[in-house]
């Protein structure tokens, strides 16, 4: 089994102004940039760079500012490092981007949000917008909810910044078995409406998530990502059968783990207190708890799986050791394979 560590190390690297407290939040962030947001083209001639490079200037008269990625992105399309550009005056440094820049006719894409140039491109980069992809998680994965709330009080799995998009989702209601053992799905995406990364999923089972968002002890994880090229949007096609193949799956164990739960409230483990304690005995629970929970079991008129081992559960904490009672309850839940 596997240890996740993408979303902690996102919860790491995002500031207060990229958390948002609920997915529909975050939708309605990212549906908001995408209507604000408009797609220019224009030729390598038909703009210039202010003396103090943070205003691109169009040959129609009007005005972009550039942020950070945006200027990173026209420095390596003129081939100049940025470090180098930060070097020189402004004044300098506008004259060697305009003589360095590409002056063939082929127009440059740039991403325009009001007044502000997001990202600028070549011909060759197909943009998927952070709202098409989370319009996927809807139609597919809508019953799926963040995790806990980090340690730090704020961080909620659920990001958008100036440079990408990130969520992390799982199902608290989806626990089913897997080789005896209890586990619940999840999964991570994102995308980059500026070209920062790739568009991504990863599905995964899971046993536990920390509150630093570590995911522990992963199983079944599966991975899919795709370069913003002309076929990007093929896939969104592949993340549709990756959640519509973790859904089915989820929804056909959580129906056979429910078979097994009804079937364990009414088969009886034994016909009388002797019988029943052999077989606890056989799987190795240990003799000083079997009567206690028998005796909580018989309040309930039965010696059915489920009563006997709910009483167990509940005996089983009074256990003094972490290690001893961690072995204890798995062999408890092996008992329900009893009803299997």
């Amino acid at each position: 089994m596997a240890t996740l560590n993408t979303a902690h190390n996102e919860l790491f690297r995002r500031g207060p102004d990229e958390v948002f407290a609920t997915y529909e939040e975050l939708y309605a962030h990212c549906n908001q940039q995408r209507q604000q947001s408009t797609e220019l083209w224009k030729r390598p001639g038909e703009f210039s760079l202010s003396h103090d490079l943070t205003i691109l200037k169009g040959d129609d008269g009007g005005e972009l500012s550039m942020v950070d990625w945006s200027f990173s992105q026209l420095c390596r399309m003129a081939s100049v490092s940025k470090d180098t550009i930060n070097r020189l005056s402004r004044k300098t440094a506008s004259r060697a981007l305009e003589e360095t820049l590409p002056s063939s006719g082929k127009p440059l894409q740039f991403l325009k949000t009001g007044e502000m140039v997001r990202s600028i491109h070549g011909a060759a980069y197909t943009r998927l917008w952070n709202s098409e992809l989370l319009d996927v998680v809807n139609e597919f994965a809508s019953d799926f909810t963040p995790p806990q709330t980090a340690m730090d009080g704020a961080g909620s799995g659920l990001y958008c910044g100036e440079q990408d998009m990130f969520a992390f989702l799982i199902d608290p209601t989806g626990w089913a078995e897997i080789d005896g053992e209890a586990f619940a799905p999840g999964f991570f995406v994102w995308n980059s409406e500026v070209g920062k990364r790739s568009l991504g999923i990863q599905t995964f089972w899971f046993q536990r998530i920390c509150q630093n968002h570590i995911v522990w002890d992963a199983t079944e994880v599966v991975d899919f990502s795709r370069k913003h090229t002309a076929n990007v949007r093929e896939g969104l096609n592949e993340i549709r059968s990756i959640l519509e193949r973790l859904v089915a799956r989820r929804d056909e164990r959580r129906d056979s783990f429910a078979t097994v739960m009804k079937k364990a409230m009414s088969e009886r483990l034994g016909n009388d207190a002797d019988e029943v304690s052999k077989v606890l005995s056989a799987e190795n629970i240990p003799r000083g708890l079997i009567g206690e929970a028998m005796e909580i079991a018989s309040k309930r008129g039965a010696f059915t799986i489920f009563a006997l081992v709910d009483a167990l559960t509940k005996v089983s904490q009074r256990v003094n050791y972490a290690g001893d009672r961690v072995e204890l309850d798995s062999k408890i839940g092996q008992l329900l394979a009893l009803a299997a």
